[in-house]
């Protein structure tokens, strides 16, 4: 079923107001391989970037708290 015009508006419009986008670059060939370990996790690539990051910047700050203790 084809997606209408204003329904491809409202949702243009939800994200513009709910996410923010970045830009990402790899090297040549390495999309395909963070695709492919993102589909064998049951993720889509984006999920797997945001829960990367989340995972990667959560242990980042308790590593920063253990410092300071």
């Amino acid at each position: 079923m084809a997606i209408s015009e204003s329904q491809r508006r409202a949702v243009a419009k939800y994200n513009a107001a709910n996410y923010e986008r970045i830009e990402l670059r790899v090297e040549r060939g390495q999309k395909a391989v963070i695709k492919q370990h993102a589909s064998k996790q049951g993720e889509t690539l984006n999920g797997f970037v945001n829960r990367a990051i989340s995972e990667t910047t959560q242990r980042d700050n308790e590593k920063e708290q253990k410092k300071e203790e």
